[in-house]
């Protein structure tokens, strides 16, 4: 495997650094205090939006929002590797770079819909259109979602829905929910669910905000009463929706904001050079450089592991292991990331924004409180350690 970038990804590359640094206001960066893998901080949705709309509008113009996806689907027809250059550019950067609509949602529409279906949703996600929220979390069902009770029986050519739905990242902001649903209750639980897309203004649904740990409205809890849905809107076959979610977790797994890693380590290790401590530059002090270190080394391995699933996808392999692999290893790094940050920065690094002695916006104690939810969302660890130890290592299941 060589992921030495060629001619054309090294002027990719430099194409999307040059239309980030014009596009995004120049104190973006700064301002926003997303943490690396977390849920909780992936957007201030009220406060950032308009500029978020503006600079979505301006990623589909250039075909951004769908890069690897065909033409003929409103994509760009590149690479999957110019695919990775742009979203390690971008989450560098913190910038809004697609949701689940473009990074998930259209893609397994692209594997398992119909052509009808193609063409209908595939051309207006690309156009950043549409936006979708993931409707796989219950009350009674996490981890294991084949668990779920939100129901759909078939009335003539709709579907009508019934059930709960919680978790729903961004529900608040989108135009759909992309939801697993049972659509056959007699079968065994693998065999009797359904994708499906539904409409947040159907007659029925009601989005309640929940407050995350940060004090942000990025969840919700989302209510079903008798939703009608077509049935044009089902992803696939009915009752074929576990194999398809399987893939599409897959695709969120893949979803890893790398450039942020790296990002946040930087100006960490730029806090450490310009602080001191006992009249000594903490930099200057070993238990802080090996920490440092170590951060940097485990950066490093994530590259290689996000490079390598994008080396793969261009030669037609199904990153399916390396998806767990690299999903269990940098929600971990977030999760370190944070604990070294604050204990880099001791004290301090428990002040909010709001404080007058804060620094680095308050993002060290934002990600402490947000690393939790990267060991969750997408599948916990102890999920991915199994899937590596059955799929990757062939151990049985128990």
């Amino acid at each position: 495997m060589d992921f030495t970038f060629n001619e054309q990804e090294e002027a990719f590359r430099k194409e999307v650094e040059d239309f980030i640094n014009n596009e995004l206001p120049a104190d973006w960066v700064e301002k926003n205090t997303y943490w690396p893998a977390g849920y909780g901080t992936l957007a201030q949705f009220e406060e950032l939006s308009p500029q978020v709309e503006q600079f979505t509008r301006r990623l589909a113009e250039k075909g951004w929002l769908a890069i690897s996806w065909p033409k003929e689907y409103g994509g760009a027809g590149l690479s999957h590797t110019e695919q990775a250059i742009f979203h390690e550019r971008m989450s560098y950067y913190r910038a809004p770079a697609g949701e689940v609509a473009t990074l998930i949602g259209g893609p397994t529409v692209m594997l398992f819909g119909s052509e009808e279906m193609k063409k209908e949703w595939l051309p207006k996600i690309a156009r950043g259109e549409i936006r979708f929220w993931l409707a796989y979390s219950e009350p009674n069902a996490g981890s294991d979602l084949s668990s779920i009770q939100t129901r759909a029986i078939e009335d003539g050519d709709d579907l009508i829905i019934n059930g709960q739905k919680i978790w729903g990242t961004a529900a608040h902001v989108s135009h759909y929910a992309w939801m697993a649903v049972r659509t056959d209750p007699m079968a065994p639980p693998h065999k009797g669910i359904s994708l499906v897309i539904v409409d947040n203004t159907s007659p029925g649904v009601t989005i309640r905000p929940l407050m995350n740990i940060c004090g942000f409205h990025s969840f919700n809890e989302v209510f079903f009463d008798n939703v009608r849905v077509p049935k044009r809107n089902v992803i696939g076959e009915m009752n074929k929706g576990w194999y398809y979610l399987m893939v599409a977790l897959d695709f969120e797994r893949l979803v890893i904001p790398i450039g942020s890693f790296r990002r946040t380590f930087e100006e960490i290790v730029q806090y450490a050079r310009e602080t001191k401590h006992n009249g000594q530059v903490l930099s200057r002090q070993l238990l802080i450089r090996n920490k440092l270190v170590n951060i940097a080394i485990q950066i490093e391995i994530a590259y290689m592991f996000f490079w390598r699933t994008a080396w793969m996808l261009d030669r037609g392999l199904v990153p399916n292991i390396e998806a767990s692999l690299l999903k269990l290893f940098t929600t971990e790094l977030s999760q370190k990331l944070a604990n070294t940050g604050m204990q880099v920065m001791g004290h301090y690094g428990q002040l909010e924004s709001t404080s007058k002695w804060s620094s680095l916006q308050g993002r060290v104690c934002l990600g402490y409180l947000d690393c939790i939810s990267a060991l969750v969302g997408a599948g916990t660890s102890e999920i991915q350690r199994n899937i590596i130890a059955m799929r990757g290592l062939g151990l049985p299941p128990k």
